[in-house]
């Protein structure tokens, strides 16, 4: 009898969750699993005169692939988000630290709220005003011009691509590591400093590995974000060199050749899996179920 009562509530649980998440899954097999099929399949179809044709071809894999100016491309942009990622993890740290533990709460509350406030924002509009500060005649220049320093070039190179993506990253990498810190258990650093652990110390043996979770996912997330934008190596970089995602709308613009794009999106995305699926491993790598 309690057998049977256990596998009932058992049973009930199941159907419990399972009627809670329908509607997630529902959405993502919609809006995601049945497009990512058809980009995938899309993948092997061909272009007639300007017109999709839904035919089985190596083709498009082939061309991309050999093709000279994908290597470079996919070269540029991993290169280039790794380092926007490892360069603002860290970069970060310093800010979300003092956030966490030499702030008061209000006041940790209301510089992360000031955090929030760049969201409000269309980033497109956020990278256009930034080419006001950055061009020949603007205002960072014309500062410069005044006390005799040359001009500095920004605008159409990778370092305008590379400030792009500081902004897109910089405000969430903080908040994300913020929580993360908040939530490290201070009865550890109190242990460490009872124990002689200098500040440096502690923050590198007891709140760093307590935090890492956090702080790689926060890396993982400028990762992702750079890697896929858009609009700083269009508006900022001026499309030099070009990045991934200005070599999907290129094959789109020449000729049609969504097929050819299609490629060059699934490599993305099957990029962004491993680069997620290795940093969670190292992020909950060694950590005993609870």
């Amino acid at each position: 009898m309690a057998d049977s009562s256990l596998s009932h509530a058992r049973a009930s649980q199941i159907r419990f969750g399972l009627l809670l998440g329908a509607p997630t899954l529902l959405w993502q097999l919609c809006f995601f699993v049945v497009p990512l099929g058809f980009l995938i399949a899309m993948t092997f179809w061909s272009v007639r005169n300007f017109r999709l044709q839904p035919d089985f071809t190596l083709a498009n894999w082939s061309t991309i692939l050999s093709a000279g100016f994908f290597q470079s491309a996919y070269t540029y942009t991993f290169g280039l988000s790794a380092l926007v990622a490892v360069f603002v993890s860290i970069a970060a740290f310093p800010v979300a630290y003092v956030l966490a533990f030499k702030l008061k709460p209000s006041t940790r509350a209301l510089l992360a709220g000031l955090l929030v406030v760049p969201f409000f924002t269309s980033f497109p509009v956020r990278i256009y005003s930034m080419q006001i500060f950055f061009s020949p005649n603007g205002l960072i220049n014309t500062a410069l011009d005044a006390v005799g320093i040359g001009p500095i070039s920004v605008l159409n190179s990778p370092t305008g691509t590379f400030i792009g993506f500081l902004t897109l990253t910089a405000p969430l990498v903080v908040l994300l590591q913020t929580f993360s810190l908040v939530a490290v258990d201070r009865q550890l650093v109190e242990a460490a400093h009872n124990l002689r652990c200098g500040a440096l110390r502690t923050v590198f043996t007891i709140i760093i590995p307590a935090a890492r979770v956090g702080l790689v996912v926060a890396g993982a997330f400028a990762f992702v974000l750079a890697f896929g934008d858009y609009i700083s190596p269009q508006f900022l970089g001026g499309s030099n060199p070009p990045t991934l995602s200005i070599l999907i709308a290129d094959q789109v613009k020449s000729g049609n050749h969504w097929p050819r794009a299609s490629v060059v999106a699934v490599i993305m995305i099957a990029t962004l899996a491993l680069v997620l699926g290795g940093l969670l491993k190292l992020a909950y790598g060694g950590r005993k179920p609870s």
